[in-house]
Order: structure tokens, then sequence, then C-alpha cells
């Protein structure tokens, strides 16, 4: 897994400490335990968690893109969100697809 520095590049001389956690801990050790769970598996648990929580920013759109890139097809991207409207909310789920439509195409 390549090393991520998202956490240094946008808060690093605001937030070292938070911008280590993220790149480091979050993004290092925890996403790197491919033997307990797949990138794949996590990219849908964070997407979504992030729903779920109504952060339907950027954060949201990334994660969808991620998932993309962690064989997560556009049909599953679909019935994920589907499935989250009824539990998460419709209007979460309306800003989530405009974000899928965009990474996925179409």
């Amino acid at each position: 897994m390549e090393k991520v520095t998202v956490g240094h590049d946008a808060l690093g001389e605001f937030a070292p400490k938070f911008a280590e956690l993220n790149d480091d801990v979050l993004c290092g050790q925890i996403w790197s335990r491919e033997d307990k769970l797949s990138p794949r598996d996590r990219s849908l648990i964070t997407v979504t968690a992030l729903m779920a929580s109504g952060v339907l920013d950027n954060s949201l759109q990334y994660h969808i893109s991620k998932a993309k890139e962690h064989g997560v097809t556009k049909e599953e991207m679909s019935e994920a969100l589907t499935q989250l409207a009824f539990y998460a909310g419709w209007p979460k789920a309306w800003a989530a697809f405009r974000m899928a439509k965009e990474v996925y195409g179409g």
C-alpha cells in the first residue's frame, strides 16, 4: 500500500499530531491490515460510515473513488447506496449517488 500524506499535506503545519495519526496510523497501520479485512471491504465500510454520519463532502467522494480503485463495481456501489438510503436517510443517499455517478461515470 502506498504511503498516504494527505494529513501532512493539508494539516502538517497546523496540526502535526493529527496529520501523523491520519497518515501513519489510520491510513498506514489500519488500512494496511489486509490479512484482517480487504481494502475493498474497508472502502465499503468507510463509505457507509461517512454517508450515515452525514459527511457528504469531498471525504465521501474520495472514499467512493478509493472503493472503485479497490474493486467495488458501479453496480455494487449503487446497490450499497440504495440499501443505505433506507437506514441512513434518503437525502444523504441522493448526495452520495451524485458523487458516485461522477466517480463511476454515467
